[in-house]
């Protein structure tokens, strides 16, 4: 987990632009706390793309902030909130 490659990747891919703030928090909440995300925010996280939703969540865990929660937990959410919104994105809802 080198910060440097999650911060090039992050930089080239524009990642930090590619979702509004409100987003970001729903999405963030997610995966480090508990509570969910809207069908909005998955849009957005899935036009994101994976490489990038990867990066900042694997950037997210360098932070100091973070030293006591555990990775695997932490990439084990992050996998399942993708998942959960791709299933949301890709399968068609008469009520979306």
């Amino acid at each position: 987990m080198a910060t440097k490659e999650n911060d090039q990747i992050i930089k080239e891919n524009n990642c930090e632009t590619k979702m509004g703030f409100p987003c970001v928090l729903e999405a963030f909440t997610s995966i480090f706390e508990t509570g969910s995300i809207s069908n909005k925010c998955c849009g957005e996280l899935v036009v994101l793309g994976k490489f990038c939703h990867s990066a900042l969540v694997k950037r997210t865990l360098e932070n100091p902030l973070f030293k006591y929660v555990s990775p695997a937990t932490i990439i084990a959410q992050s996998i399942q909130t993708w998942n959960n919104c791709l299933a949301l994105i890709d399968s068609p809802s008469p009520s979306a």
